[in-house]
């Protein structure tokens, strides 16, 4: 077989796959796989609610302990919490439940395939294949697969192969992650999502203390209960920053620290001390990386630093 052959058509066109557990990212990547073909012949399910996912979303699928769920599959999905992930490999490899030549995929971001080394040891063919997204347990986490990117590291060009088949085969894009850099790789996510979650919702505390209260004839009220008021002015404006900086990188950036106006700053710090002093520090820290980024004047940095 050639390498060109390899990369076209390196996996089964039907693959028996086993996952463990039947969580949000585990029964998402098996109900895709099995629309594309593949079929899931067995998962691991502790929970009533995980449970009820795989009952839902797998109705097909035999739920099984993790060890019979190795035994059973050509394909074995690791979708557990990346600080479960080693104990739960060493237990498989303990039972010997995973057969020689059994493909090995995790869903972890922080970790390569040296984590997957006692399987591996085993025969097992190891992959790490990451999906770019966040996941909520419903039905459109699997429409979402197919718009999503994949950090996928293996320990050999088959192995790439063969995870990037899979990946498209869902319509996902594969991105190659280095084992080296998949830390690096998992930090720069999550800073991302998990951090501009943390930056929305304080702007939304705030906004809404500017708002409430003045509310116009006829307009909802301004509360703590989420789609509001301020989550509609702000959608529109944080959607096309989030836009603009894809696509422009940071030349896409506003406001007035990008103008440096030092009086604006200083302002916004003391109604923000007044609303919450954990927001105005958030702001703060941001505001001194985007002056940073900017080459902004050197009174604002004073003032961001604290220094006037």
């Amino acid at each position: 077989m050639t390498s060109s052959e390899i990369t076209q058509d390196p996996a089964p066109a039907r693959l028996t796959i086993g996952i463990v557990s039947a969580g949000r990212v585990g029964t998402a990547i098996g109900a895709a796989l099995e629309r594309v073909g593949h079929i899931v012949v067995a998962c691991s399910a502790v929970s009533d609610a995980s449970i009820r996912r795989a009952e839902t979303r797998l109705p097909e699928t035999e739920i099984l302990p993790a060890a019979e769920v190795a035994s059973r599959c050509e394909l074995l999905l690791l979708a557990v919490p990346d600080a479960e992930l080693a104990g739960l490999v060493s237990g498989l490899a303990a039972t010997r439940s995973v057969k020689p030549g059994t493909l090995v995929v995790h869903t972890s971001g922080a970790n390569g395939v040296g984590v997957l080394e006692p399987l591996t040891a085993l025969g097992a063919l190891p992959m790490a294949i990451h999906p770019a997204m966040t996941f909520t347990g419903h039905d459109e986490d699997t429409a979402r697969l197919s718009s999503a990117c994949f950090g996928i590291t293996a320990a050999d060009e088959i192995g790439y192969a063969i995870a990037q088949s899979l990946v498209l085969e869902i319509g996902g894009e594969p991105v190659r992650v280095r084992e080296e850099a998949r830390a690096l790789y998992h930090a720069a996510l999550a800073h991302g999502s998990n951090h501009l979650v943390t930056l929305v919702v304080d702007a939304v505390a705030a906004l809404r203390v500017a708002l409430a209260g003045d509310e116009l004839l006829g307009q909802q009220l301004v509360d703590d209960q989420p789609n509001g008021v301020a989550e509609r002015v702000l959608g529109p404006l944080l959607s096309a920053a989030l836009d603009n900086a894809l696509r422009r990188g940071p030349a896409a950036l506003t406001g007035p620290v990008a103008r440096g106006d030092a009086a604006a700053v200083a302002t916004h710090l003391r109604v923000l001390e007044d609303v919450d002093p954990r927001i105005a520090a958030g702001y703060r820290a941001l505001s001194l990386r985007s002056a940073q980024r900017t080459g902004s004047k050197p009174e604002l940095i004073e003032i961001l630093e604290g220094r006037s």
